[in-house]
């Protein structure tokens, strides 16, 4: 493992509060996401978000494990602003390597990929640089020295982070409530007398029941729905999670922002898809899936109550190997994932390239 540069030494742990550690790591936070950007005001930015992000959630950080949580938002952070680009993929794993000084097990750890993505990553890399990791490793010292961060927006970020922490309450407060209202419904028809004597509990013909036709279905945080043969998933106010291949989530996705993830799981009968929305004013009208064999289907939709604008998309069906090929060969500009909104406008489509990241 390379030696972290002289210029930016490792920094002893500030303890678990969050306005030490930001003190403490502004200025390599920068440093990094200059490298990883080269635009010193994106940089700032890219710096500055991660830091809300990790603000909002401080309490549930490992106290041993900071530093890795930090680094994985940063880089997902600039990543995901630059969805299918495999070369800044490759040039975040060779800053990581070469800057950071990390093993190739914990960036694959950090990025969510294989040791050996991360070391084809890292080789291509290299190769696109023009240069070997010692050489490298003295430019981006030399870089380093030149950039000098402003003053850590300490209050800014604090400010960010309790906004961000109370929306997720909010959220969680509203699935609260919309899972008590039917239950004292149901205890004030009952003290009250109410409701048909004949078993029909008082149900009129003609209303129709959402939950009957649409495919959108109100969880409660953490409700476990099972999707399929050894699929299960649930929500959190952080994001969606999944228990295929194993335990896991996709709760680093700026809910804030249009997007629509893709994911595959192999399952019994074939390969399960699935993945997270988000960034939409309230619920979707719907999520289109192409099926791989020309045709496409309505998935299935979970979303937490209070129209938090993300959820969970998944087919409700596995696809046969075939059709999975079938759907990674497509060209043009076809896209697997189409969000409409509630207009029947699209409001999101998946990644041209999603597969080869």
């Amino acid at each position: 493992m390379p030696p972290t540069p002289d210029v930016l030494p490792v920094l002893p742990a500030a303890g678990h509060d969050f306005a030490t550690y930001a003190r403490t790591h502004w200025s390599r936070l920068v440093v990094t996401a200059r490298l990883l950007t080269d635009d010193p005001g994106a940089a700032e930015e890219l710096a500055r978000r991660t830091l809300v992000r990790m603000c909002a959630r401080w309490r549930r950080v490992p106290r041993n494990d900071v530093d890795f949580h930090v680094r994985r938002c940063l880089v997902r952070n600039h990543l995901r602003r630059l969805r299918g680009r495999r070369a800044a993929r490759r040039w975040a794993v060779v800053v990581l390597r070469v800057w950071e000084g990390l093993a190739d097990a914990e960036i694959a750890q950090l990025l969510g990929c294989s040791v050996g993505a991360v070391r084809a990553r890292a080789r291509h890399g290299l190769k696109e640089a023009g240069t070997d990791p010692g050489q490298l490793r003295e430019v981006f010292t030399r870089a380093a020295r030149d950039i000098v961060p402003g003053e850590v927006p300490l209050a800014d970020l604090q400010a960010g982070g309790r906004l961000r922490r109370r929306r997720r309450l909010a959220v969680a407060s509203a699935a609260c409530a919309a899972l008590l209202t039917p239950v004292a419904l149901l205890a004030a028809d009952r003290l009250g007398g109410g409701g048909a004597q004949d078993g029909t509990s008082g149900a009129r013909p003609g209303n129709g029941s959402r939950q009957a036709t649409s495919p959108i279905r109100v969880v409660a945080p953490g409700e476990r729905v099972t999707a399929g043969t050894g699929v299960r998933m649930w929500l959190t106010a952080d994001g969606g999670h999944w228990s295929v291949p194993l335990p896991g989530d996709d709760s680093d996705h700026p809910l804030d922002e249009p997007g629509v993830s893709l994911r595959v799981d192999s399952v019994n009968g074939g390969f399960f898809l699935s993945g997270l929305f988000h960034g939409l004013s309230g619920e979707p009208g719907r999520v289109e899936v192409r099926t791989g064999d020309g045709g496409r289907t309505t998935a299935k939709v979970l979303v937490l109550a209070g129209s938090p604008g993300w959820g969970i998309w998944y087919a409700s069906t596995p696809l046969h190997r075939k059709n999975v090929q079938a759907l990674l060969s497509v060209g043009g500009d076809d896209r697997i994932v189409t969000v409409y909104d509630a207009s029947g406008r699209v409001a999101a489509r998946s990644d041209l390239e999603w597969w080869r990241i």
